[in-house]
């Protein structure tokens, strides 16, 4: 038996230990709930990361600092927040708040409110408010069209055609802050501008075998042969003819850089899914243009608006880090970005 100094044993009254078991219990329900929080938050933020477009969560994810989309060594960005909607900006050589909203293509109205103030120097934990109570936050969905994709077919007869994937177009999602004076849409400067559904490009298959000419006892190898045609014929990219003005540059581009209808199909593929092939795309990651520049600025002169402008520089980019548009279609496939 154990011996107490003193000779007295610990001793508590049955109102002191319901005490001390009522303080046990809160100490449990406290480390409980602070667990069940945790949890319900990084949940809640997993579920919310799903709503944004990727690649969206600039602070959080890697392609940022392996280069992708020419972002460079330093590249540092400032989440902006306009009347609620988040985006963010990224650059090279931020000073303040002015600097920015100036990189970021973001105009100012006289009766906008900016927090902090337009001088005040920032770092990425830097948060920018604009807040405009005479502007509201206007979203519209607008359609991307699909291409449509040749592909030859061994299998299939020369003469006949079969559609293996119809076409359906994608959906371009466009926020902005719209003011309005009547009826009339006074002033409106885009937030964010993005790929809400990549468009489904119709394929064709197009027969490019001869009507046969073997007798009955040859047909079991022709059959083999086709199956072997068959299955490296229908892996093929395929053709396509351009849709709209954007393509028919890029299409001309890629000429001139010695590539052909086959890299001509992974561009389109690679910048339908990235950009809509819209020159205002503007990714909630800072991303802009046609080639989703990181910061679109890096494009040059006529980087707001000018196709050939950000499809040159698109192109460079891609023969310097993939060698070819489909080398960084594959890369897009595989890892949702390049």
């Amino acid at each position: 038996m154990a011996r107490h100094r003193g000779g007295k044993g610990l001793f508590l009254s049955p109102k002191a230990i319901a005490v001390v078991l009522s303080v046990l219990a809160a100490v449990c329900l406290l480390v409980w709930g602070g667990l069940a929080m945790d949890g319900l938050y990084s949940k809640n933020k997993a579920a919310a990361s799903s709503l944004i477009p990727a690649p969206a969560q600039a602070e959080e994810d890697s392609y940022i600092s392996e280069g992708a989309y020419g972002a460079e060594p330093g590249t540092t960005y400032i989440k902006v927040v306009i009347n609620g909607q988040s985006r963010f900006v990224f650059g090279m050589h931020f000073t303040d708040v002015k600097s920015v909203l100036q990189e970021g293509n973001i105009t100012l109205q006289a009766d906008d409110t900016v927090t902090p103030s337009l001088q005040t120097p920032v770092n990425e934990n830097t948060v920018i408010t604009i807040d405009n109570p005479n502007s509201q936050v206007v979203t519209q969905d607008s359609p991307i069209a699909y291409n449509v994709i040749t592909k030859n077919d061994p299998s299939m007869q020369v003469g006949t055609e079969k559609v293996q994937t119809e076409g359906k177009n994608g959906v371009m999602q466009t926020t902005k802050l719209v003011r309005r004076t009547g009826s009339k849409v006074a002033f409106s400067n885009t937030i964010v501008s993005f790929v809400k559904t990549a468009p489904t490009n119709e394929v064709i298959l197009v027969g490019t075998q001869p009507v046969a000419q073997a007798s009955a006892g040859s047909s079991s190898s022709s059959s083999s042969s086709a199956q072997t045609q068959q299955s490296s014929g229908a892996s093929s990219i395929g053709t396509t003819q351009a849709v709209g003005n954007p393509q028919k540059i890029a299409e001309q581009m890629l000429e001139e850089h010695g590539w052909g209808g086959e890299q001509f199909t992974c561009l389109v593929e690679l910048w339908q899914k990235e950009s809509g092939w819209s020159v205002t795309a503007e990714n909630p990651s800072g991303a802009y243009g046609i080639p989703q520049a990181l910061p679109g600025s890096k494009m040059g002169p006529g980087w707001q608006t000018s196709a050939t402008v950000q499809i040159s520089w698109g192109l460079e980019y891609i023969a310097t880090r993939y060698g070819t548009p489909c080398g960084a279609w594959a890369h897009e496939v595989a890892d949702n970005w390049y």
